[in-house]
């Protein structure tokens, strides 16, 4: 590549969920220092376009501090260097909710996809500082059921899948066919970006992060080849853990920029630089700072206080935020009395104590009802599997209850971010 030709810098983050509580506790001092110094990254490493790849909020109806959050880092956006922020919704967004204030923010270069468009409507072409056409990006929101596929009596759980799978791969090659049209036309080798917020096949989850409750098997994870090879990066939201996908460089999922459950304890945390020249990217990933400590302690009692005493003589320097911290119990006497233990050991070291988890009470009950397994170890949709052994339904019937149930459950938590 010639060394002068034009560089073009884009920076790829997701999976904002501004608004989300941990054990009731607030986070919006984390989440205002992170936006801080997302603005104050993008002013020096010089960024041209923002890709936001879904769950801005982490419900469909935002509370006003989540808002001002929000809207006050896209007026410092717009007031900066960078030229252009693309916005797709993601599963936790309400797309209306998103979009309701699409011209006047299109007015400032912000170009925000909600859900309900045609694949063609999706694809932007985005100009420089002279007016030239300098980036084409498709920008797919989340593509929910009901958008891409039509339901049928009598149709099995692998025609359903096989019909989801279609209509997302038919949906991106239609943006994709768009895009590579608009290139033709304006005769320019300029790089087009794909967005996505998705599950694709493969993919890494953690324990708390709520993406991997929503899916039973392989419904609704797709494979790489889904995306066009038009594509020169692609941007993707909803999973948690920073990860590429099928070990592709330029196809990425940035991850969450903070840790949004206790199963993220410790975990990176980053958003994704692209460098443009031409239609050839070079990405790096710059990690996110540590802006309140999240900590998972588990084992047996002597463990817990020996662990403890170490957070506690470690805790974060005057005026900085404390360790907010899990404690999971797994000692083989059960203990009554172990939260006042605990905020005894941790009285004025700064360390908050949000949530305990008992597993040798709950094991205890468990065995009462003949099975080994801790209520932890399972999701609303296994609970629902043990509850059709219970009542010894047949075989024959089980995969298209347990579908059902799943789109009953996915339904809900839909109609929940639809709400306004």
């Amino acid at each position: 590549m010639h060394p002068e030709t034009p560089r073009l810098r884009l920076l790829h983050t997701s999976d904002w969920h501004l608004g989300r509580t941990l054990y009731g506790r607030k986070r919006y001092d984390e989440f205002e220092a992170f936006l801080s110094w997302l603005s104050a990254t993008m002013e020096q490493n010089e960024v041209d376009a923002l890709l936001l790849a879904g769950d801005v909020f982490d419900t469909g109806t935002p509370g006003n501090r989540a808002q001002e959050l929000y809207y006050r880092f896209l007026c410092r956006t717009a007031a900066s260097s960078c030229r252009h922020v693309v916005v797709i919704a993601g599963n936790h967004d309400s797309p209306s909710f998103l979009t309701a204030p699409g011209e006047l923010l299109r007015s400032l270069n912000i170009h925000v996809i909600g859900g309900g468009a045609s694949p063609e409507d999706e694809v932007l072409t985005l100009c420089d500082a002279r007016g030239e056409p300098e980036l084409i990006v498709c920008a797919v929101p989340c593509l929910r059921d009901r958008d891409i596929r039509s339901a049928e009596a009598g149709e099995s759980v692998d025609d359903k899948e096989r019909k989801l799978l279609e209509g997302i791969r038919a949906h991106y090659a239609a943006a994709g066919a768009e895009a590579e049209r608009r290139r033709e036309r304006l005769g320019a080798s300029i790089p087009v970006v794909g967005m996505g917020h998705l599950f694709t096949a493969g993919g890494r989850t953690v324990d708390g992060d709520g993406v991997r409750e929503l899916y039973v098997g392989s419904l609704a994870h797709v494979a790489a080849g889904v995306f066009p090879s038009c594509f020169d990066y692609l941007a993707l939201g909803h999973l948690h853990v920073p990860q590429t996908v099928g070990g592709v460089e330029t196809m990425r999922y940035s991850g969450s920029p903070l840790p949004l459950g206790f199963g993220e304890a410790g975990q990176r945390k980053g958003v994704c630089l692209i460098d443009f020249r031409g239609r050839e990217a070079c990405v790096r990933e710059l990690e996110t700072p540590t802006f309140r400590k999240l900590a998972r302690v588990r084992g047996d009692r002597e463990t817990i206080g020996r662990r403890l005493r170490e957070l506690a003589d470690a805790n974060a320097p005057e005026g900085t935020p404390g360790c907010l911290l899990e404690v999971v119990y797994e000692g083989a006497d059960p203990v009554g009395n172990l939260r006042e233990e605990l905020e005894e050991l941790l009285a004025g070291s700064g360390v908050e104590l949000l949530r305990i988890r008992n597993n040798r009470i709950m094991e205890r009950v468990l065995e009462r009802a003949g099975t080994e397994e801790s209520l932890d170890d399972l999701d609303v949709f296994e609970v629902f599997e043990r509850c059709l052994a219970a009542h010894e339904v047949s075989e024959e019937l089980r995969p298209e209850l347990v579908e059902t149930y799943r789109e009953a459950v996915l339904s809900l938590r839909e109609d929940d971010v639809r709400a306004e």
